[in-house]
């Protein structure tokens, strides 16, 4: 099913995939494991965003509400109830999933900086209930010493081990979504982007469809934000402050929207480069900053659309 999705997509998509997962065998013994951990998990959160922006031509500026409720969740019930690895990461996509359909079902019938906002605002209710609840949030202290839970009997303490079991989920992820934007769905959803209107006199629900993408978008973000906590043994408040929306915003735009490829390039570029400036300078942000604008204003398409868009183009007739 995997190969037939890349066949869909084009020569090109074969060939990326094919570079991505090289270099994602080889990253823990490239960069530190946990960073490698975090280029892995930032790479799947940017993906489903991409799944919403890219496709449905939705911004979304509370992705957020999704990868810190379900890392809080998952930590909770990793602490709390002891639950193994899998009923635990499933527990933090149940979470994203109760709270897109929630949000949703709001939101959705709205579009442009209407919904950015409102996304936003519901993200800021997360954020409080996360401060309020300390109890079980631990508040501005956040969610400490989750311990890594075994899975399938083994334990998964080493930091290399425990990134390869990541690098499988998002693989999975990754390719959930490539089956997702290539399936009859996706296309129905790539014609509500260009024209509403007319996918809507063809028949089309677009609110449903939408209302789709977004709920499978955020169910991936939970994906990537259960991995989150398990990876770093603890969760803040920092994962459901409108910045981290932000910051998937700006790795979805940099590497490409509605490429799904280019987003995983977004993530691992500004981590790396953030990583590197962090050593360098006290204000990598204004560094990001100004990447973000050059990329922008060079590379409309973004880095690796622009890339796609180069190799794919058909050459004019003579």
């Amino acid at each position: 099913m995997i190969a037939r999705t890349l066949r869909m997509s084009g020569g090109i998509g074969i060939w990326l995939a094919v570079v991505w997962l090289a270099l994602g065998l080889a990253l823990p013994w490239l960069v530190f494991p946990r960073l490698a951990a975090d280029i892995v998990i930032w790479a799947l959160f940017a993906v489903a965003l991409d799944l919403l922006l890219g496709y449905a031509g939705l911004l979304s500026f509370g992705h957020a509400m999704f990868w810190g409720a379900s890392s809080y969740l998952c930590g909770i019930l990793i602490v709390r109830a002891h639950w193994s690895f899998v009923p635990a990461v499933l527990g933090g996509i149940l979470a994203a999933v109760i709270i897109a359909a929630i949000v949703g079902a709001v939101s959705i019938r709205r579009q442009g900086i209407y919904f950015a906002m409102i996304t936003l605002a519901f993200a800021q209710l997360v954020f409080f209930f996360a401060n309020q609840f300390k109890d079980f949030t631990g508040a501005e202290n956040g969610l400490q010493g989750v311990p890594r839970p075994w899975l399938f009997g083994l334990p998964v303490n080493d930091d290399r081990a425990f990134y390869y079991i990541a690098l499988a989920f998002a693989v999975l992820g990754v390719a959930f979504a490539l089956r997702v934007v290539h399936s009859p769905f996706g296309q129905v959803l790539t014609a509500i982007r260009e024209n509403e209107p007319r996918a809507i006199s063809l028949g089309y629900a677009s609110n449903l469809y939408k209302f789709g993408a977004f709920v499978l978008s955020a169910a991936l973000s939970g994906l990537a934000g259960s991995l989150y906590v398990i990876a770093h043994g603890f969760t803040s408040l920092d994962t459901v402050q409108w910045q981290t929306s932000g910051q998937v915003v700006i790795m979805t735009v940099l590497g490409g929207m509605g490429t799904i490829f280019g987003p995983m390039f977004g993530a691992a570029l500004y981590l790396l480069i953030n990583d590197r400036l962090s050593t360098l300078t006290n204000s990598p942000g204004f560094v990001m900053g100004a990447l973000f604008i050059v990329v922008v204003s060079l590379f409309r398409r973004g880095i690796v659309g622009e890339l796609i868009h180069l190799f794919t183009r058909k050459k004019p007739a003579a």
